[in-house]
């Protein structure tokens, strides 16, 4: 198998599909697509050439010569159609968050291990230059032991991003974590590491009645390691994106990626030693009217491409998007024990 030979095919046609099929075209071949509604499937298929489908079955039975099969459903419907595509002996490439509960990520490992196929989680921030330098360093001891963590997500999303949509539904998103911060929430365990204990609070203030869970949360957390931290986030920064950044306070040095998606290297004070000449990253992936986390997703691709073809190693896991499910639902359980106890 050589990289232009994989074929692909997108489970789920609607925005983030659209950055898939585009790499997909630039690492192999888009062979067939699958949305509910026939209009989204039609216009993706027309404009990639790939045959268009409204039945998964139907694309898993149709295609066996397809490689990988790329689930861009919602976040509720993830585990259920990789473990589908498993089962019929495709490797998945599953967009984030890996799925709502820690037993449908266990469900999907074991469906990958019992096919013997791959399952890549999407994580593309990890690919944004200073969050690799920064991983670089600390696994190089670079910052010595270290002592603390903050992560900070201050986002917008209006109203209007949840009207006529699965996004804002308990069953079907999830929550603030899963659909806006998932990204970073794995960023913070692959950097600074496992979370031991959590206590959070969690309160819906600027879109009661349009979601079914909270827009704004406070977190205090220890590390298996020691160290301690906290996640603060929202998606009520008047109307734009104000943040996404994570603080690091070492023995040897302190460091902080921000920006609004974690993109730049803003400061650093390290013991005999300076990150210099790191390259830009991607832009953020634009949706209209609001951003989302940084474009890396022609690195995933390159990644699956060298898994495939050169035994390259998965840059995330099903492991380890499970980490990320297993943290988040912990951060969910303090703040309804918190909110109970009130």
């Amino acid at each position: 198998m050589n990289s232009t030979s994989i074929k692909f095919g997108i489970i789920g046609c609607g925005r983030i599909a659209q950055r898939h099929a585009e790499h997909i075209q630039k690492s192999g071949k888009l062979v067939a697509v699958c949305d509910i509604v026939q209009e989204k499937a039609n216009e993706l298929a027309t404009k990639y050439g790939a045959k268009p489908y409204t039945k998964i079955s139907e694309l898993l039975k149709d295609n066996p010569d397809i490689d990988v099969i790329t689930i861009c459903t919602p976040n509720g419907l993830h585990a259920k159609h990789s473990i589908m595509a498993l089962k019929s002996s495709f490797h998945v490439l599953c967009e984030k968050p890996m799925a709502l509960s820690v037993s449908d990520c266990g469900e999907m490992i074991n469906a990958a291990e019992k096919a013997n196929k791959r399952l890549f989680i999407v994580k593309q921030n990890r690919f944004n230059p200073p969050v690799a330098a920064v991983k670089k360093i600390i696994d190089e001891g670079r910052l010595g032991k270290i002592y603390s963590a903050q992560l900070n997500c201050y986002w917008n999303r209006n109203n209007e991003y949840y009207e006529n949509s699965w996004k804002g539904t308990k069953d079907l998103d999830g929550g603030t974590l899963f659909t806006q911060f998932s990204h970073f929430i794995d960023l913070l365990y692959w950097i600074v590491g496992d979370v031991k204990e959590v206590t959070a609070f969690t309160g819906n203030y600027h879109h009661k009645g349009i979601i079914e869970f909270e827009d704004t949360g406070v977190v205090n957390l220890k590390f298996h390691n020691g160290a301690i931290g906290s996640i603060n986030y929202s998606v009520n920064s008047f109307d734009k994106n104000m943040e996404g950044s994570l603080t690091i306070f070492g023995e040897k040095g302190t460091i902080k990626i921000g920006g609004q998606y974690l993109n730049e290297l803003e400061y650093q004070s390290i013991e005999n030693y300076e990150i210099k000449d790191l390259p830009p990253g991607n832009p953020p992936n634009n949706y209209g009217k609001y951003l989302g986390s940084m474009s890396n997703h022609d690195k995933v691709y390159q990644n699956v491409v060298d898994v495939l073809t050169n035994k390259g190693v998965i840059a995330t896991n099903g492991f380890e998007g499970l980490k990320t499910v297993e943290i988040i639902d912990r951060i969910y359980t303090a703040a309804k024990k918190a909110s109970i106890n009130e």
